[in-house]
């Protein structure tokens, strides 16, 4: 984990994000492939968002969130989410 914790230059989550926020960076390991990527707060946030709908297969969100985080992180999306 990163002990950055600087928030400034990041996307802000839409309007119909209602989970947990952080204000912490993190390094995020992608679990098929190992490769890791630095998200923002907001990143993580999301990232989890994401992981959680998809367990709950909750499809719409996941689509929601992964248009999200395409547009504020194109590469950590390739590297954790494509």
């Amino acid at each position: 984990m990163s002990g950055k914790s600087n928030d400034t230059g990041q996307k802000p989550l839409p309007k119909w994000y209602d989970g947990d926020t952080y204000t912490k960076w993190e390094t995020v390991n992608n679990p098929y492939t190992g490769d890791e990527a630095l998200l923002s707060p907001n990143e993580v946030a999301m990232y989890d968002l994401i992981k959680g709908a998809e367990f709950t297969k909750n499809w719409n969100l996941v689509r929601k969130g992964c248009d999200w985080f395409r547009s504020a992180n194109p590469s950590a999306y390739m590297t954790l989410l494509d």
